[in-house]
């Protein structure tokens, strides 16, 4: 599948929030959502409650949902809930998940000892990578991804330009911006993103759905 045909099923729900419409629904870290598509798939990347929103999952989660996640926030999740950590990987419906860290390097909201996560999903040929909350790791430099979603508003994760210096490292055909729009990042870190990586790497800044 292109990347175009790919983009076209990724919607943006604000801050780390994502919708990835395949034959399954696939939503990661839904925060202040509208209520809409049941959730096949639901992963949560870390226990924080701008990720892990009990309010929110309550809106897209059915009885069969299939909820992977961290240690910390299955403690908070009830239903068909998966643990995992970095290193793991699990194919569910079709859909291929790798999980990989997520953590900060010049801060310490996200340590790397709790084990938090990023994602990456495999799906018809195409491999979204989906940072969780991270600053530019190690890790990133063994990335083999098609689509970044890279936060960018500095504060908790990465600013945008050391999320430039990650695309630059992940090497993607296509970065998206996230982590603006709600408790900090504005659309000028994802201005400035896509600014520092022009003429190197695409970038697409999405419109909340």
């Amino acid at each position: 599948m292109s990347i175009q045909t790919t983009l076209e099923r990724i919607h943006w729900l604000g801050h780390d929030g994502f919708r990835i419409d395949t034959e399954k629904t696939i939503y990661i870290d839904p925060y202040q959502i509208q209520a809409g598509k049941k959730a096949d798939l639901l992963l949560i990347t870390h226990v924080h409650q701008d990720h892990c929103s009990l309010a929110d999952i309550a809106k897209i989660q059915k009885p069969d949902t299939i909820v992977i996640t961290e240690k910390d926030s299955a403690e908070k999740l009830d239903g068909d809930v998966r643990i995992v950590s970095p290193g793991d990987s699990l194919a569910l419906n079709g859909i291929k998940i790798e999980v990989v860290p997520a953590y900060n390097t010049n801060k310490h909201f996200h340590p790397k000892e709790k084990g938090w996560l990023g994602f990456i999903i495999e799906w018809d040929g195409c491999r979204i990578y989906h940072t969780g909350d991270t600053d530019l790791i190690p890790e990133m430099s063994d990335m083999d991804v098609d689509i970044a979603l890279l936060p960018v508003s500095g504060t908790y994760v990465m600013t945008a330009d050391e999320a430039v210096q990650a695309a630059l490292t992940i090497k993607p055909k296509l970065a998206i911006p996230m982590h603006v729009g709600a408790i900090v990042g504005s659309d000028d870190d994802a201005r400035a993103f896509k600014k520092g990586l022009d003429g190197k790497i695409d970038v697409n800044i999405l419109s909340k759905v």
